[in-house]
């Protein structure tokens, strides 16, 4: 599959919208409530706030007749801490703002002092000293916790019976925040059942792989091919987005009549979103940005997501076949169970997985979710896709509401009688449906015509089974060609898309901004 494809209408739209002051109001009218910019963080989001955001209208409820039998969960890990390398990044920040600031007094200007923040003025980072980071953090246990409550609740009758590690299977990557993310929703999902404390809580297993092995939940780690596609795009993505940079570099410049830089706006952009995602700090950092160029500096992460992890290109996604395979063997399993009526307890009822962004993004691509019109089948042919539209402009692919902190797909699947309310030997194959949930609200499936509740068989057929064509060794080991490396409709298309923005008159140079998930 070739990369992302950028038709002209983007380009003379992006290149108009930067030449304009004011920017357009992104979609007011969807947007009627005050602008908060804690709903607008891509995938630094808080869990809670996503939902709130989230506009999915409930699906029809399901037939009292039928009964759920499994449930499979792959979720991302909770709200977590800076990493070293951006504690590091935040230190080096709090130096250049200092300097900063000292430039502007010693300036013959000494009005302009009065526009510099007085926050500005002496700041240090909320993390300085720290020497380790990426832990998961207190709100992110509570994420987690909570989450297992509302599964527990809404699932009562799978979830009654006594633990047992067999019977619900809950697994981790090795990394710590996703271990402890499993551990908050162990202790909600097993609170009461227990005699341990006083919520009466219960030990229960964590299962763990080897990174270097772990090919079901950090696919990622092992596939040459994705990494090679990665390093060699990752270039091209900063191209796309350094004239956003430049754009609200000049505004800042202009309004606070400080020399920041491009490194500068996009480190003060990421300090935005760890204070109002982690301490609800919205009135420092935050506060230099007005609300249209948040939009557009949501939206640069957002393309980098598409781009590097999620429907820019088909390895994103088709590595993450050891785990879609994982999912329908484990519901190919109960329903033997069911079948054979195996007694309760001998059969895996959950199987409950905490991962990454790097997890979850690519298996919510493999179910084909999030997608505009017609892309469904375009992945199944592996054509390219549109970049996801600039604002103003609406767009499904919006990183706080596919992949915030503590992210989730559930597969349920459900066990449903006959028209005649009977089961037989010739309809049993149609008696099973798969519900899919994303973030907890039922989602329709492009694969499966649009249909909330999909046949078992038939969610095998159209939405699997067009991905079991490749095997994961062949996928991630074999090299990339090198016609494909840089198809030439790209890249014209993106000189094009600079040549306007330099006639415009932004400068236009490379830069490290990567999004960390």
């Amino acid at each position: 599959m070739a990369p992302p494809a950028t038709p002209l209408p983007f380009l003379v739209l992006l290149a108009t919208l930067l030449a304009a002051a004011p920017l357009l109001p992104p979609a007011a009218a969807a947007e009627p409530e005050a602008f908060d910019v804690r709903r607008h963080l891509s995938t630094v989001t808080r869990y809670d706030v996503s939902r709130a955001s989230n506009s999915v209208v409930s699906a029809p409820a399901i037939s009292d007749e039928c009964r759920v039998i499994h449930l499979n969960l792959v979720a991302r890990h909770g709200t977590r801490a800076p990493t070293k390398k951006r504690i590091k990044e935040l230190d080096r920040l709090a130096v250049r703002l200092g300097t900063l600031v000292d430039e502007a007094k010693q300036g013959p200007d000494t009005a302009s002092l009065k526009k510099i923040p007085s926050w500005m003025k002496g700041w240090e980072s909320r993390w300085k000293g720290r020497v380790k980071g990426g832990e998961l953090v207190s709100e992110g246990e509570e994420e987690l916790f909570n989450f297992a409550n509302r599964v527990k609740e809404r699932f009562q009758d799978l979830f009654d019976e006594e633990y047992h590690p067999d019977v619900y299977s809950i697994r981790a990557t090795q990394v710590p925040r996703a271990s402890a993310s499993a551990v908050a929703f162990g202790l909600g999902l097993l609170s009461g059942k227990g005699k341990l404390g006083a919520g009466n809580n219960r030990a229960f297993s964590v299962l763990s792989e080897s990174r270097a092995s772990d090919i079901c939940l950090r696919f990622f780690d092992s596939c040459k091919t994705y990494k090679d596609y990665r390093k060699r795009k990752e270039p091209d993505v900063d191209k796309q987005k350094e004239p956003i940079l430049e754009h609200v570099t000049s505004a800042l410049v202009s309004r606070y009549h400080l020399k920041f830089t491009t490194q500068d706006v996009s480190s003060l952009w990421f300090l935005c979103k760890q204070e109002a995602s982690l301490l609800n700090i919205t009135n420092q950092a935050c506060q230099l940005f007005n609300e249209d160029e948040v939009h557009l500096l949501e939206w640069t992460d957002d393309l980098e997501g598409f781009v590097l992890k999620g429907y820019g290109e088909s390895i994103n996604y088709k590595m993450g076949l050891p785990l879609l395979k994982d999912v329908v063997q484990s519901m190919e399993e109960a329903i033997i169970a069911k079948e054979e009526n195996f007694p309760d307890g001998t059969y895996e009822k959950a199987r409950l997985r905490f991962a990454h962004a790097e997890t979850l993004v690519p298996f919510t691509c493999l179910l084909g979710l999030f997608l505009e019109g017609s892309d469904f089948e375009k992945i199944q042919r592996e054509e390219p896709l549109d970049l996801p539209p600039m604002p103003p402009q609406r767009r499904n692919w919006k990183g706080a509401l596919v992949a915030p902190f503590a992210s989730n797909n559930m597969l349920a699947l459900y066990q449903c009688p006959g028209n005649d309310g009977k089961k037989t030997s010739q309809d049993q194959k149609n008696s099973y449906f798969v519900q899919v949930l994303h973030n907890e609200a039922p989602v329709s499936m492009p694969g499966c015509g649009n249909k909330d509740l999909c046949p078992f068989e038939e969610f095998k057929e159209k939405i699997v089974k067009p991905h079991l064509e490749h095997d994961y060794d062949m996928l991630c080991k074999k090299p990339v060609a090198a016609a494909e490396e840089e198809p030439s409709s790209f890249s014209s298309k993106l000189n094009f898309f600079l040549d306007l923005l330099s006639r415009k008159g932004y400068r236009v140079k490379g830069q490290d901004v990567k999004t960390e998930l």
